[in-house]
């Protein structure tokens, strides 16, 4: 499974890279939003993780992957019992997180506040590159 997973990332990160070729600061910005979420689990009561993110407003509440399992329980179960995904793995995930995107935006980040700071920084960018657009008719 873990093979797996690393071949998942490894893919998102190619992606990344692309998206950030062709699109430059608006990539940065949305990559720099979901790192911050994905590595700011212990702020919320459920992570924000693609399996239990609402994604769909008129299938809510099961647009997640997780509720529709057929067991919805299953996943967290499984998670705290089997794999005992504690808060040092958790710590561990946070680190990875951070060092990817640390290699992807060429820019150090050692915690999750650097990251989000740089998000809005480059946020900020976004926004007044297209304030100084001329309007198109």
């Amino acid at each position: 499974m873990a093979r797996d997973e690393a071949r998942h990332g490894g893919a998102y990160l190619r992606y990344m890279k692309r998206a950030m070729t062709k699109f430059g600061d608006e990539a940065r910005a949305a990559f720099a939003k979901v790192g911050v979420l994905m590595a700011s689990a212990r702020r919320t009561a459920q992570a924000l993780h693609p399996t239990n993110l609402h994604v769909n407003e008129s299938l809510f509440p099961r647009d997640t992957v997780q509720s529709r399992l057929p067991d919805p329980a299953w996943l967290e179960a499984w998670l705290d019992s089997q794999i005992q995904f504690d808060s040092v793995w958790e710590g561990k995930v946070v680190d990875r997180i951070l060092h990817n995107m640390s290699l992807l935006m060429e820019r150090s980040f050692a915690t999750v506040q650097e990251l989000n700071r740089f998000r809005k920084e480059v946020t900020a960018a976004v926004a007044a590159k297209a304030a100084a657009q001329p309007a198109v008719a």
